[in-house]
């Protein structure tokens, strides 16, 4: 099997493996791991050759990308607080604990190699975290929380293992510039982040066609990672501000085509990039063990302290940040719904911290020497134990989430979800109707078209909130609601033959395909709508 065969294999059973992980409730993410490890185990298998350098740049910028454009800077404004105790202090204190036990365990071990390997093992992967949250249905408020921390930890865990690496490598350490480093480096990703998302929006509001605004944005989450890290600012935090930046300022309301190209163009990416990086996670783990040898039996009792230390550490500075959230929320009078409230929204964060494709790269890119020709100290023990606290937080806790959301009887809150759908389509409803009765009053519209208008809004109304209307209202909005039902049957019926006789004349001589697809699109777009 060639390497492209196995890519577009992995490819397939990421596709495949979607409904099923929905189907058996079992995290994607983990099915591809296993997936990984069974193609790896196969001897027609080829081993697979991506160099380090290559995994963060071509998997981190559109999956960081795809995921902030479910957010926005606002929710990050208000969830600064958990941002700071879990993607920030989190990982210092994780990679900390971490350098300090591998140090005591094994001390011919580097204090800067190991730290080191607590930098690239710390930050949790957002992928897996909200793809498993998602699979088990957790509170929208817990999944923010996961995904917010996946975001901005990997800014945090990318800086200092640099710091630790050059520190190795060059033999030097200076913590005046550690921190000078940091802050410069958030401060260069803000400026680029912003700077670029400013001229992306430009341009996309130049290009008037869907297809070339969406290819742009495939385009925008490389370019702004590259050129922040050429500049020693953090790729990820510039590609997260440009997200932002472009979904909160550059995107209108009646940016109705590049909405819909571009969330199903998006979501595609995700998909088979995010499987990708989880199949190559299982892949590699074969090559670790051949370049590790027959040693690695010795390294499993330091793979379990690590694995022991960076669940423990997790789980101890959860439960007092919790209690400290909340008592400050107590005394400043305020209360944040997305912060942990209770200690078993505190237990899920803990047993939801899997690690990824982050920390798999950066344990690859590990160098094998330092200056002056030497092997980098110990690097192999480093990479076994970063591959073994993966795939451990990636399969067994994975696995298990889901027992323990049952146990600690937590789950998504449908009614409440369904209660702040409802009212945000009052809201929106109630909008248009506004703007329906400034328009009548400018522009003088006939009766006829104001009062359909009016009714078909409020239909929209009623169903939302079918509560603020007394009984025999409510059976004059069912009739029309039938009636209105079987209109879009019978349109639906007619759109659909007009489909079908577009593609009886694509096949005919002399037919220009071009012309006919896009008539297709619109009769497509009318039957979206």
């Amino acid at each position: 099997m060639a390497q492209l065969t196995l890519l577009f294999t992995v490819f397939l059973c990421a596709i495949v493996t979607t409904p099923l992980a929905e189907r058996i409730r079992v995290p994607q993410p983990v099915i591809m791991t296993i997936i990984g490890i069974v193609f790896a185990l196969l001897p027609f298998v080829p081993n697979i050759s991506l160099e380090p350098d290559l995994i963060l740049p071509l998997v981190l910028p559109p999956l960081i990308y795809a995921a902030a454009q479910r957010s926005t800077m606002r929710y990050f404004k208000a969830n600064v607080r958990v941002i700071m105790l879990l993607a920030v202090a989190l990982v210092v204190v994780t990679t900390a604990a971490v350098a300090g036990a591998m140090h005591w365990i094994t001390p011919a071990m580097p204090v800067a190699a190991a730290v080191a390997l607590g930098a690239l093992i710390s930050p949790p992967d957002p992928i897996a975290a909200g793809a498993v949250a998602a699979s088990v249905g957790l509170p929208r408020r817990l999944m923010g929380i996961l995904e917010t921390e996946g975001l901005f930890n990997d800014v945090t865990a990318l800086v200092v293992y640099g710091l630790a690496i050059d520190a190795v490598v060059s033999g030097e350490f200076s913590t005046l510039e550690a921190v000078l480093r940091l802050v410069l480096s958030a401060v260069l990703a803000v400026v680029f982040g912003v700077g670029i998302g400013w001229l992306s929006g430009k341009v996309i509001a130049l290009l008037s066609d869907a297809t070339l605004q969406v290819a742009l944005s495939l385009l925008v989450p490389f370019a702004v990672y590259e050129l922040a890290e050429k500049a020693h600012g953090s790729g990820v935090l510039a590609v997260l501000v440009c997200s932002l930046w472009i979904n909160d300022q550059a995107v209108g309301a009646d940016d109705v085509s590049y909405r819909l190209v571009g969330s199903a163009f998006w979501d595609v990416v995700e998909l088979l990039i995010s499987g990708m990086a989880f199949g190559l996670i299982g892949l590699e783990w074969s090559s670790v063990l051949r370049e590790v040898g027959r040693g690695w039996p010795s390294m499993v009792g330091d793979a379990a302290l690590v694995i022991v230390v960076v669940v423990g550490v997790r789980f101890l500075w959860l439960l007092p940040g919790a209690w400290f959230t909340n008592r400050l929320d107590r005394r400043l009078g305020r209360r944040e719904d997305a912060a942990p409230l209770g200690w078993r929204e505190s237990v899920v964060l803990w047993w939801s911290g899997m690690r990824g494709v982050a920390s798999v790269a950066l344990a690859l890119a590990v160098p094998f020497t330092v200056h002056g020709g030497a092997e980098f100290p110990m690097r192999n023990e480093i990479v076994f134990i970063a591959f073994s606290v993966v795939l451990f937080t990636l399969l067994f806790q994975g696995m298990t989430l889901p027992l323990v959301v049952r146990w600690l009887g937590l789950g998504r809150d449908q009614d409440a979800e369904d209660h702040e759908e409802r009212r945000l389509w009052f809201r929106a409803t109630k909008a248009g109707l506004l703007r329906l009765k400034q328009l009548a009053a400018d522009e003088q519209l006939p009766e006829d078209l104001v009062e359909r208008l009016k009714q078909r809004q409020t239909d929209r109304l009623a169903r939302s909130r079918p509560d603020i209307y007394d009984e025999q209202q409510r059976e004059e909005w069912k009739k029309r609601i039938k009636v209105f039902t079987t209109f879009r049957r019978i349109e639906a019926d007619m759109l659909a033959a007009s489909r079908e006789e577009m593609q009886i004349a694509r096949m005919e001589p002399g037919a220009d395909p071009e012309l006919v697809d896009r008539v297709i699109r619109q009769l497509d777009l009318r039957s979206e709508r």
